[in-house]
């Protein structure tokens, strides 16, 4: 068992101060790991609820496998996690911008970090999705990336994607590939974004920046922290189809009853 409160690693990033804590939960026991950027809590492992049904419900949209699923977010990896425990899954990427989540999972600090680098089929991407994402359909040279395997070896990592200019899309080693469902969670929502320039993407035109990298009647699914916004899911229709929203509710131990976060899904348009 842990000790009380512990700070497993703190570190300056572009997007502020990041940290990683664990603490023993008073009523349970068990240990809960919990990511700050700043003062704002980003995530806790005592709510994973919303993430693994962001998976659940973009999976369960589609016929059988084998997929090719790429993860918006890494986080503390339940998303990640669920999407793999789904036997028609054969490749996953999970793009995150901060090297240092990463390093988190790579080193073993958070919980779901050793199984997540041990699997053949998963393999992590430093980037920025939103600009990746954008860069796929525009002309010019897209933001630079890092992918590499998960297990990779660190001299394999460093060297990655050094020369010229990063491939278009979310996976850096395939320009332009494409994938049966994106999953994303990084933002609190499409109205409280983490930084001006991710707002594009929930508009029209980064929506359909977005539906290029699905195949066609591939899924697009989406967790917020806002109950389903109208005036978001009909910008969602004007470029999927079958678009839905979803409420998930979840035990909130921390303040007593219980909270909702909402999942929308969407499917792109087939041809």
């Amino acid at each position: 068992m842990s000790a009380r409160f512990e700070e497993l690693d703190w570190r300056p990033t572009a997007m502020g101060e990041i940290s990683l804590r664990r603490r023993r939960d008073p009523l349970s026991g068990d240990d809960v790991y919990e990511v700050k950027l700043g003062d704002e809590y980003l995530m806790s492992s005592l709510f994973t609820t919303g993430e693994v049904e962001l998976a659940r419900l973009g999976l369960a949209e589609l016929a059988d496998g084998p997929l090719d699923v790429a993860v918006g977010g890494l986080g503390l990896g339940y998303t990640a996690r669920t999407a793999l425990d789904d036997p028609r899954v054969r490749s996953l990427i999970v793009v995150d911008a901060l090297a240092e989540v990463i390093d988190w999972h790579r080193r073993g600090l958070v919980p779901l970090g050793a199984g997540l680098t041990s699997d053949p089929r998963c393999r992590f991407v430093r980037g920025d999705f939103f600009a990746m994402t954008a860069g796929s359909a525009a002309a010019g040279e897209p933001p630079s990336a890092d992918g590499t395997r998960a297990d990779s070896p660190a001299s394999e990592r460093d060297s990655a994607g050094v020369a010229g200019a990063a491939p278009r899309g979310l996976d850096p080693e395939t320009p332009g590939r494409r994938f049966h469902a994106i999953l994303l969670d990084v933002d609190h929502s499409p109205r409280h974004v983490l930084h001006p320039d991710h707002a594009v993407l929930y508009r029209p035109s980064g929506l359909r920046a977005l539906a290029e990298l699905l195949y066609p009647g591939g899924v697009f699914a989406l967790w917020s922290n806002d109950p389903p916004d109208e005036e978001f899911n009909s910008v969602l229709a004007q470029v999927f189809t079958d678009t839905a929203a979803h409420v998930v509710d979840f035990d909130n131990p921390l303040q007593g009853g219980t909270a909702a976060n909402t999942v929308y899904v969407a499917r792109r348009r087939d041809g």
